[in-house]
């Protein structure tokens, strides 16, 4: 049975069949979806309940739980700004500020005009480079809330 009968039901359907059995789960279905979309559409936690054989709320209740999971399409561009122990001694603080400033949203999540999402890291693994920020999967260290600055307004040309 197939809930959703369009372009995205056909690639969820697609993401959800492309798993090897027998280790079909339903965090497994929802990682092959997020991988083939960026997003988990309300359509996808139908068609993983159907699919795996669980209930919606059981569904959800997985999602929910990890925050790796994004509800919405991404965004253009991804930037995370480390906060492991090293970051946050040398001056991460502020070059999250002047991100948040920039970006001109109150804390991590997309910016109103869905171009870039801000996302806290835990540690990116550049210790010796801290600060450290990653644009679009690209480290970039020893940051400062000047350069950082730069780097963000080069992301769709916005200004300062």
């Amino acid at each position: 049975m197939t809930l959703v009968n369009d372009e995205l039901g056909d690639r969820i359907r697609k993401a959800l069949a492309s798993q090897k059995r027998p280790t079909v789960t339903v965090l497994s279905s929802l990682l092959a979806v997020h991988d083939e979309l960026g997003y988990l559409p309300d359509e996808a936690i139908k068609e993983v309940a159907v699919y795996t054989d669980a209930s919606i709320n059981d569904v959800w209740g997985v999602a929910t739980f990890y925050t790796n999971f994004r509800f919405t399409p991404p965004t253009k561009h991804v930037v995370e700004v480390c906060w492991g122990p090293s970051c946050h001694l040398v001056g991460a603080t502020s070059v999250l500020k002047q991100i948040l400033d920039d970006l001109n949203i109150p804390e991590e999540g997309d910016t109103e005009d869905r171009l870039v999402t801000l996302k806290y890291n835990t540690c990116l693994g550049a210790c010796s480079q801290a600060p450290v920020i990653s644009i679009d999967h690209r480290l970039k260290g020893r940051m400062t809330p000047s350069s950082a600055s730069k780097l963000v307004a080069q992301l769709g040309n916005r200004g300062q």
